[in-house]
């Protein structure tokens, strides 16, 4: 950390890291194997997410937002009232998504994962697809960490402390509030990349759902076609039958 930092500066980043250090994806091998009511559903949660609290009151999960997600189809109903550990790793990508992003979106993010992995088998599975996510986040986890301290280093090298000698307190407020909108930014930045990256599936799906609406139509006018061919020439071998038979009568 930069020589110039010291004091309440120093404390102050100790703080924030020890705080950043509590948070964590759950871990692939603490979701249960066995399927879960929802009580348990959200005792799970709660218990594994505890430091993901801001204050003390606020609420992981509850009975209604489970209810919401699979209403808004964010996430698969439940199996006999049992929620699966899919189930349980849709909630917890739901949970970080949801503070970040409108319903829409996150519908947008979960429908196709639904569809590729939700309940499948094989090597391609949804705890697979959780695993690799954590092993990312964690990697990442420590580049941010360091970028976290270098944001706050620059901040603090603009605003010199020596010119503030007169009112400690106002340098301490414009570096938190400067170091606030650098985060700002790298957030909006982010969220905007996100979006970008959404609207981009989400064209992608409108364009296979246009596709396939048009092959339906396709196939659908084939079939006409081919009914209405079958049609004629089965009249046709019927005219020519009834010619035939009276040619016959004719003799």
């Amino acid at each position: 950390m930069n020589s110039r930092i010291t004091g309440k500066d120093r404390k102050f980043i100790a703080d924030l890291l020890n705080r950043l250090g509590t948070i964590d994806y759950i871990q692939p091998g603490d979701f249960p194997s066995i399927d879960l009511y929802m009580d348990q559903v959200t005792t799970f949660m709660d218990n594994h997410l505890v430091h993901c609290k801001r204050n003390e009151e606020d609420k992981i999960l509850t009975k209604t937002m489970i209810n919401n997600y699979a209403k808004n189809d964010l996430l698969p109903p439940p199996e006999k009232k049992k929620y699966t550990k899919d189930h349980l790793l849709f909630m917890v990508w739901i949970y970080y998504f949801k503070n970040l992003l409108s319903i829409g979106d996150v519908q947008m993010i979960m429908s196709p994962l639904a569809d590729y992995y939700f309940g499948k088998k094989g090597d391609r599975n949804l705890e697979d697809v959780y695993s690799k996510v954590y092993e990312l986040c964690k990697k990442n986890k420590n580049t941010y960490v360091r970028d976290l301290i270098k944001s706050y280093e620059i901040v603090h090298e603009t605003f010199d402390e020596a010119a503030f000698s007169d009112d400690p307190a106002e340098h301490e407020f414009i570096i938190k509030f400067c170091y606030l909108c650098m985060l700002g930014y790298d957030m909006y930045m982010k969220k905007v990349a996100m979006e970008k990256i959404i609207d981009d599936m989400r064209t992608d799906l409108e364009r296979m759902e246009e596709k396939a609406a048009k092959d339906a139509k396709a196939a659908a006018r084939a079939a006409k076609r081919e009914a209405k061919e079958a049609k004629e020439a089965k009249a046709a071998r019927e005219a020519k039958a009834a010619a035939v038979r009276a040619e016959k009568e004719k003799k």
